[in-house]
């Protein structure tokens, strides 16, 4: 805190002596940035000199990334002066007080005080020490709140910042979920249901068979018929939850996808411990739907598909050598990415025009 009150005499020296030499040209529009130049010059060092002085004798550790703004270091700068200025006081306070209190013992000893008024000073000396001792801590803590507002970001804009990304992260995985239901919906209207009453007519059409080999024919077209429908609703309950993700693990739920797969898909698997359930859940969906945009989108003759976990943090990487030009802002994909961030997890997107098409997450499992 005493270095802090000597950093802060040099702030309010810094100044003043700008405002004494630099008024003038900061006043004038045409040598105001050269003079704004020498003042910021200046402020630059003196809060290097407040980070370090945290850093060294309060163990703060602030983010390497973030940078303040001109405003905001100058806003500190001043702040600080006034803070550092008035602990120095209070601590001379704090010294006056500690002689007043040996003079007072002193007296007490040599019996020049009476005991009514060594009381009555104890008592007063003691409330002050503790108004005194008040002020040091709370102008510790705005030194640490301030500091921390210009070389990190603040609580509250964490906050802010943690709120708006629920709120995205809220709002996304409802228009994804919306956007499934509706693909569902389209993949069973289109699809099963058409099959359903290809069946139906096959199957009427054999009742009202004339000959026995007319009704053999048209029963064996319904049993091909009922074979493919299975085959399209196992396929579309694979795209709403496969089953095997609950029973055997992501694994083996991704061999499934290289099963289903029309093109070849190499998968490697470097996972070394139990993955929860929504992160294996988001992997899964992550894989199958960029497996299923190279096979339908991208004319890729292969992809590969790598799995690692390194600590906490899932990465899971899928590369096919198509066309590329994937839209990171297509349907599938921003699906995707809302998932992923939904576990405050990152899509990456990396298609550029002639291939090869990227897509990684990165997923924290804790």
């Amino acid at each position: 805190m005493l270095i802090g009150c000597l950093t802060a005499l040099f702030g309010a020296l810094h100044f003043l002596a700008v405002g004494i030499v630099l008024g003038p040209f900061l006043l004038w529009p045409r040598s105001r940035p050269g003079a704004l130049d020498v003042l910021m010059a200046g402020a630059r060092r003196l809060t290097g000199l407040e980070r370090n002085r945290r850093s060294v004798f309060f163990g703060d550790r602030f983010p390497e990334h973030y940078k303040a703004s001109d405003q905001k270091l100058l806003r500190y700068l001043a702040v600080r002066c006034y803070t550092g200025l008035l602990c120095a006081v209070v601590i001379g306070l704090l010294g006056f007080g500690g002689v007043l209190a040996g003079l007072t013992a002193n007296g007490a000893i040599r019996g020049t005080l009476g005991w009514g008024q060594f009381l009555t000073q104890v008592l007063l000396g003691g409330v002050l020490l503790f108004l005194d001792l008040q002020g040091l801590y709370s102008l510790a803590a705005l030194d640490t709140r301030i500091a921390r507002e210009c070389f990190g970001p603040s609580e509250r804009e964490l906050l802010r910042h943690r709120v708006d990304e629920l709120s995205t992260s809220r709002a996304a995985v409802v228009q994804a979920v919306d956007a499934e239901r509706r693909r569902i919906e389209r993949d069973l209207h289109d699809g099963v249901q058409q099959r359903l009453v290809a069946l139906g007519m096959l199957l009427g059409r054999a009742r009202r068979g004339r000959t026995p080999e007319q009704a053999s024919a048209l029963l064996l077209q319904a049993h091909q018929e009922s074979q493919a429908v299975l085959t399209e609703l196992r396929e579309v309950t694979w795209r709403v939850y496969p089953s095997a993700l609950d029973s055997l693990g992501l694994q083996e739920a991704l061999g499934g996808v290289a099963e289903r797969c029309s093109i070849p898909l190499r998968t490697r698997f470097e996972v070394g411990a139990a993955l929860p359930k929504p992160v294996e859940t988001a992997a899964y969906f992550v894989v199958s739907e960029s497996v299923t945009n190279a096979a339908k989108h991208s004319s890729a003759s292969a992809v590969s598909v790598r799995v690692t976990l390194d600590g906490t943090l899932l990465t899971v990487r899928v590369e096919d050598d198509g066309a590329g030009g994937a839209d990171p802002a297509g349907s599938g994909l921003t699906g995707l990415r809302s998932r992923v961030a939904a576990l405050d997890g990152v899509l990456h997107v990396d298609s550029p025009l002639g291939g090869p098409t990227t897509i990684t997450a990165e997923i924290p499992c804790a």
